[in-house]
């Protein structure tokens, strides 16, 4: 590994700080500079053990002065130190985690015919969005792709939920139904009128599973997109799952399945 350039920043308005602080406060910032902001050893250390290097390394001198930290952070070909009250001008987080990765972002990407999917359609909670990718990356689904609509699936929020799965996965924003024609796969969405239930159904593999709107469910365009519908059984005798549970639950049943034809 190459000895990183190390900067101790003072000054509030430095250029790479200015920048930092629009990544971090606004959610959609990245799709225009080109660049994620990653905060907190947790999601730095996924990335690195993805195979992934960052741009950039952002340290307070607190943190720096720790062996474990200070080697994070020497990962970035460039790394700035900064007192702790400016690393805190950068923060999303009440309470700043003192390291942060600044990555580049990978605009324009299409989906890829043929991998095992998730169809994110309009979903608003970024909580749910993240929950969704951490349970794509655990039952391996290769691929994310999202409707207009929904939440930036880079924000601050969602990768913080996401808690690491961004980097084991394809993800594509900015969709519309007719954009997901040419995937090659059965699309699967679940329904609570629909007459086959998860648990007796055969899945197609690969496929993709489309993921509604936490209100209005899926949208109709890319319901009639929909080859096939399941229920999700609900003993309990409650109305609907949460989407992040209803997705988490129809993951798993794929990759049941998947395991017990190999």
């Amino acid at each position: 590994m190459s000895t990183p350039k190390v900067l101790h920043i003072t000054a509030r308005d430095n250029p790479n700080l200015q920048r930092l602080r629009k990544l971090s406060q606004d959610a959609a910032a990245y799709r225009k500079l080109g660049s994620v902001w990653l905060e907190g050893d947790h999601l730095a250390r996924a990335l690195l053990q993805r195979g992934q290097l960052p741009l950039l390394a952002v340290v307070s001198e607190a943190a720096y002065a720790e062996p474990a930290l200070r080697e994070l952070a020497d990962a970035a070909p460039r790394v700035l130190v900064l007192p702790l009250a400016l690393f805190k001008s950068i923060s999303g987080l009440e309470s700043p985690a003192q390291i942060g990765f600044e990555v580049a972002h990978a605009a324009g990407l299409s989906p890829l015919k043929g991998l095992d999917s998730v169809v994110l359609d309009r979903l608003q909670d970024a909580g749910n969005v993240g929950t969704i990718l951490r349970s794509a990356a655990a039952f391996g689904f290769r691929q994310v792709l999202a409707l207009k609509g929904t939440a930036a699936l880079w924000s601050a929020k969602v990768l913080r939920a996401g808690m690491g799965a961004h980097f084991g996965l394809r993800l594509v924003e900015g969709l519309a139904p007719e954009d997901l024609d040419g995937l090659d796969l059965p699309l699967i969405a679940t329904s609570s009128h629909a007459q086959s239930q998860l648990h007796q159904t055969r899945l197609p593999s690969p496929c993709a599973w489309v993921m509604g709107h936490e209100g209005q469910g899926v949208q109709p365009a890319l319901m009639q997109r929909c080859g096939q519908t399941v229920g999700i059984p609900q003993p309990g005798g409650e109305e609907s799952l949460n989407v992040g549970s209803a997705a988490a639950v129809c993951l798993y049943e794929s990759a049941r399945q998947r395991l017990s034809a190999t």
